[in-house]
């Protein structure tokens, strides 16, 4: 499985970051990249992520993902590293 982009914006709150890893962890994706910022009260995270070493495809992380972002009050998506540089190509 390629690379995965991961991203996650929402209002801040303490532990998005720890909850996002901690997901990725227990599931042996390996976080290659990471950029944060937080905008007054907004958070926006991306991360480039490897998930060759995880049991799951990508599907279910996406999915995970989705659902640990809903339960923390932000939005996490999930794009393969292709689709996403194709869909950012001049």
């Amino acid at each position: 499985m390629s690379r995965i982009i991961i991203t996650v914006v929402g209002k801040d709150t303490v532990g998005i970051i720890a909850k996002v890893c901690t997901y990725l962890a227990e599931n042996r994706v390996n976080i290659l990249d990471i950029s944060q910022t937080i905008i007054q009260e907004f958070f926006n995270m991306i991360m480039v992520a490897d998930p060759s070493g995880s049991d799951l495809g990508f599907a279910q992380i996406s999915d995970d993902l989705r659902v640990l972002g809903e339960e923390i009050g932000v939005v996490i998506n999930c794009q393969r590293e292709e689709i996403f540089e194709s869909m950012h190509r001049i």
